[in-house]
This record gives C-alpha cells, structure tokens and sequence, in this order.
C-alpha cells in the first residue's frame, strides 16, 4: 500500500513516518500532487496557523490533489490541522477558506478560565459506537493535545470522539474514507500507535471487526 503523508512545509512529518514503520508499515513524504494523486492513502499532518497551512497547501497545488483524492475514495487521516482544514472556515487570525470538504468552522477556545492554548494530555470519549478508529482503545484513554482552536462541524454525526476543555469539543471526526483526529496519535504512546494501526487496517481494506494489534516492539 502506497501511504503518503502529505508535505505543505509545516508539520510533525518524520514523528508520523515513524510511528507508521513502529506498526510494521512505510510511507513516504511527498510535497508534490503528483505523487498524492497515485496514493492508495493519505495522512495530512499539521501545526501552525490556518493561513498559512491554506497558503501553502495552494501554492503547491496540494489542495486540489487532496480534495480530489478524498472525492475519489482514498483513505484519508488528518492530524491536528489536518483535521481543521476540512472544514469551510477557520477563524484563526481572521476568517480564512479551508479545503470546505464539510459546512463547519474552526473556532477558538473562549472560557477564560483555560491556559490557551491547550498543551498536553487529555482524556477522549468515542462518541459513535463501534468506530473504527478506536478498536482495541479504552474509552477515556489520553492522548496528546496541541492547539488553541477546533473544528465545529455544522453536522454533529460527523464527530466520533470529544473531549472536554471548557466543555466539550470535537476530538475526532470521520465520515465514508475520510478520518481526522485533533490530537496528535503519533505523540501519544500506545493509544495512539493503535489508532494509527487501526487507519492502517482500514485503508488497507481488511475487516474492521477486530482491531489491528500493535507489535510489542512499537511499544518499548
């Protein structure tokens, strides 16, 4: 399976390509459309601001290439910004155009009681029975958070995870081939190396009725 984790000059790449090869897996990095229009499937890391990450995704072209992948079916996993551009809109430094793949905004945490923006560890809570992406992980577990805004999908059917912070948010989404989470699984121990595994597993086709394991080596 061709796994490409998708370079816009801004994100956590090599962490995410090592957490792929821990699980016995490869991808390459790639930054041109050409090479993300022959993925069997796609991982969109992300850090930094939305006009940038929108910027940038443009300049190379990559915004059409993944929104045409994505309509063609090809397993997709965003990471963290890669979560929020599949939205229309993020209101982060102003109000900025996203990939628009799904009606919703990115929006900013607003109890000024919160440390902002929220860095580390937090509890998330499957919100959609049996998804997927969380096989084989316990409600409740933690995983590691990095950011100051969220996505707010205008369809709430679309969140399959939340967690609370100020109240509660869209930790994860998904819908058809399409999957993002707003943590980072890749910085996130063994939760995270099985939510990994189990995108893995579905991109790959096999049956989703069991989750994939995690080789004892990726965990050490």
């Amino acid at each position: 399976m061709n796994v490409v984790i998708v370079d816009y000059g801004a994100g956590n790449l090599r962490s995410v390509e090592r957490a792929v090869a821990k699980l016995g897996g490869s991808a390459q990095i790639a930054s041109d459309p050409a090479t993300v229009v022959q993925a069997d499937a796609l991982i969109l890391p992300g850090v930094g601001a939305a006009a940038d990450t929108m910027r940038n995704l443009r300049e190379r072209g990559l915004d059409l290439a993944l929104s045409q992948q994505i309509a063609a079916g090809v397993p997709f996993l965003g990471i963290c910004m890669g979560m929020q551009v599949l939205l229309d809109l993020s209101e982060e430094g102003g109000e900025h155009h996203c990939l628009g793949l799904k009606a919703g905004r990115v929006v900013r945490f607003q109890s000024p009681n919160l440390k902002i923006p929220q860095i580390g560890w937090n509890e998330v809570w499957p919100t959609a029975n049996d998804h997927y992406l969380f096989a084989g992980i316990a409600p409740g577990s933690y995983f590691y958070f990095v950011h100051s805004y969220y996505a707010q999908p205008e369809d709430g059917s679309l969140v399959v995870a939340s967690s609370n912070y100020g109240g509660s948010f869209a930790a994860a989404m998904a819908w058809d081939n399409v999957a993002a989470v707003q943590f980072h699984p890749e910085k996130s121990s063994t939760a995270g190396l099985q939510l990994i595994a189990n995108w893995l597993r579905f991109a790959a086709g096999a049956s989703l009725r069991q989750p994939a394991s995690v080789p004892t080596a990726a965990l050490v």
